[in-house]
């Protein structure tokens, strides 16, 4: 009889242990960051929900006051946390209060339903003080001073001021942009062409440099010899169109005597004689035989220099190129009428708008 007792006593002890237990899973609690405030400040109140993951919970909704007095400013998004490895969760919530009225007020306990079921939490106090005013000394108060002015500034006034003077030769750019593309015209460039002086100009020249020189007179006989023929070998490849300055004194003289009397060209053949006997041979000739050698390289070149007619025409001094505008250039052209335009409407905003700033 008294085991049957004992089992009755302890089974009741364990249901009620596992109700309270029950009625334990879900916990709700609010606090405040600030007992006591001022006037017009601010401060969170915070309500915290742990409950089993598994269940659901309504936490209170306020418009936009809380009681008499005190109003939310504004409500965070809830928080949720899981625990336990996700058995349990922790709901919170944060209220941004204030108020506007110096009293004690009570906040009652905030109400969350979890499966129809409503638990609260416990209720909380808030101070709120007015600001201290020293009436003994009202100099130290001011009223509303009346609105001033802003100093003119130059250095505000750069950015409008460089659109205001670039305005004016933007317009006169828009205007040949736009009048270049609806004209259409083809693009015209002059190129100046340096007329070609004969041979026998610049073979005469070349001699008056290599007489004026005098190479012979100071020892030189080998570059005085090079030069010489040099000339006489450009002067005949201009003059009778054959590669002279790639050819031999012997396969020259052979090309000229096709074209030339060949007692006419006895003189030249004893110069390019000479001057292969000083090149390859060292020889060393006469002073009377280099000037010899040097009358007859300018009469060689002054009498198988060619006339020029008289009837001929004269050659142009400038070339005239007319190309037709192509696509790309009309692409071009296009653009920069667009960005221009832009900026320019662009300027006329933005300096609009400073004036009516300034004088709003």
């Amino acid at each position: 009889m008294n085991t049957r007792f004992f089992f009755c006593i302890v089974g009741c002890l364990l249901a009620m242990w596992s109700g309270e237990l029950r009625a334990q899973s879900v916990t709700v609690d609010a606090q405040i960051d600030s007992l006591e405030i001022l006037i017009g400040d601010q401060t969170k109140l915070r309500l915290q929900v742990s409950l089993d993951a598994d269940k659901q919970a309504i936490l209170p909704m306020y418009k936009d006051t809380l009681v008499t007095g005190v109003e939310i400013v504004d409500v965070a998004k809830l928080d949720t946390q899981l625990l336990n490895g996700g058995k349990r969760m922790m709901l919170t919530r944060e209220y941004t209060i204030t108020s506007f009225d110096s009293a004690l007020y009570f906040l009652p306990p905030m109400e969350v339903t979890v499966d129809s079921k409503v638990y609260r939490s416990q209720p909380l106090a808030l101070k709120v003080f007015s600001i201290p005013v020293d009436t003994l000394h009202p100099e130290l108060f001011f009223g509303p001073r009346p609105v001033t002015d802003a100093p003119f500034v130059w250095s505000d006034w750069y950015a409008a001021t460089a659109c205001g003077l670039l305005f004016i030769p933007g317009i006169l750019l828009l205007i040949y942009l736009i009048h270049c593309i609806r004209s259409n015209k083809p693009i015209i460039r002059k190129i100046k062409v340096e007329p070609k002086l004969p041979p026998h100009v610049v073979a005469m020249k070349e001699m008056e440099r290599i007489k004026s020189e005098k190479s012979w007179q100071k020892g030189d006989q080998k570059v005085y010899y090079t030069d010489l023929t040099d000339v006489l070998r450009s002067y005949i490849k201009e003059r009778f169109a054959f590669n002279a300055t790639e050819m031999t004194s012997a396969e020259i003289m052979e090309h000229l005597l096709e074209c030339k009397d060949k007692e006419a060209l006895k003189e030249l053949k004893e110069l390019f004689t000479t001057a292969d006997l000083v090149k390859f041979a060292k020889h060393n000739p006469l002073m009377n035989e280099n000037d010899a050698n040097l009358l007859c390289a300018i009469d060689f070149i002054d009498e198988t220099k060619e006339v020029p007619d008289p009837n001929a025409k004269p050659e142009p001094t400038e070339i005239t190129i007319v190309e037709k505008r192509s696509l790309l250039s009309k692409v071009m052209l296009g653009t920069g009428i667009a960005v221009l335009t832009a900026l320019l409407i662009g300027a006329v905003v933005y300096v609009a708008r400073e004036l009516y700033n300034y004088f709003a």
